[in-house]
């Protein structure tokens, strides 16, 4: 009696291992693809994160440099149109990258972002101002543009550092 018992148990257990085997495939091979969904999913982020803060950073170093050489060139009384469009292009691609960024990155490179963001629009518009001769008493293109070295430069630097911080590069 128990070599039967043992042959049944067996078989049915065969019987069942027989059946299961396809669904407990099948739920495997299902977990595995979520897996790699979630995974495509998280370096699909992380990637446009990367292309946010690559440029980002891009066009704020960009539209500070525009802005320091318009202001030596309004120093110098040599200011033209081409440097107007060119500085009115940065700030265009620099708004536009700001507004993406704002959609995808986490609220502390946002926080550091408001705050190159405060200085180069401060500048900017004096830098408007000057060129109409409409400067504000103290607004001059030298006094300026020592506020957008010793005050946007750090602010830039600490941006690019907390985005490769986010991104996980560390020195």
């Amino acid at each position: 009696m128990t070599a039967v018992i043992a042959a049944m148990i067996t078989a049915v257990v065969g019987v069942l291992g027989t059946l299961f085997a396809p669904l407990i495939s099948h739920r495997m091979t299902a977990r595995q693809r979520a897996e790699e969904r979630e995974d495509a999913d998280r370096f699909r982020l992380f990637e446009e994160r990367r292309a946010a803060y690559t440029a980002m950073n891009r066009a704020s170093r960009q539209f500070s440099t525009l802005l320091k050489d318009a202001l030596h060139r309004l120093r110098d009384d040599v200011y033209t149109d081409q440097e107007r469009t060119a500085l009115e292009a940065a700030r265009l691609d620099y708004r536009d990258r700001y507004a993406e960024a704002q959609m995808i990155v986490p609220e502390r490179i946002l926080e550091a972002s408001r705050a190159v963001n405060q200085v180069l629009a401060h500048v900017d518009a004096v830098v408007k101002r000057i060129d109409r001769n409409l400067a504000r008493p103290g607004e001059d293109a030298e006094s300026v543009r020592h506020t957008l070295t010793t005050d946007g430069d750090p602010l830039l630097a600490t941006m690019r550092h907390l985005m490769r911080e986010d991104l996980g590069v560390h020195d």
